[in-house]
């Protein structure tokens, strides 16, 4: 039996949740005290239950990364944060903390002590192909691009 979705209890209003903005296809909270890891720290995340952005309508995908950019823009103005990393994970094998699809819009200073960005390199082997067959894929109806 699957776990019930702690950001879909969070948008019925079901458990307490620290709203910066709610909206119909999208909306902005704060993490947990103990999972913020900067002052500004929020989660996007959008009002439809999708796992990545694999699985997400075009409509909520978009409204979300608008969502995301307008809390970007927000936290310059109002933390003075020069940049942000925007960070997601989509899927299984990914680390993905909630199967609910959500950006964390992280504001960064310089000199901040924070290092977001990926160490290491992936090992997982594939065939020397895997461009022509991406490209190919892209074209194939129903790829979205």
């Amino acid at each position: 039996m699957s776990r019930p979705c702690v950001f879909c209890s969070l948008l019925r209003d079901e458990e307490p949740a620290t709203w910066l903005y709610r909206g119909d296809h999208a909306s902005a909270l704060l993490p947990l005290p103990s999972g913020r890891i900067a002052p500004g720290h929020t989660l996007v995340i959008p009002a439809e239950h999708v796992v990545g952005v694999q699985d997400a309508s075009a409509e909520a995908l978009q409204q979300t990364i608008l969502l995301v950019q307008r809390v970007a823009r927000s936290l310059a103005d109002a933390l003075a944060a020069p940049g942000v990393n925007v960070l997601n994970a989509s899927g299984p094998r990914t680390g993905q903390s909630v199967d609910h699809l959500h950006f964390h819009v992280v504001p960064r200073w310089e000199g901040d002590g924070l290092d977001t960005w990926l160490n290491g390199r992936s090992r997982h082997p594939v065939a020397d192909s895997w461009p022509d067959t991406l490209r190919l894929a892209l074209r194939e109806p129903g790829s979205q691009a």
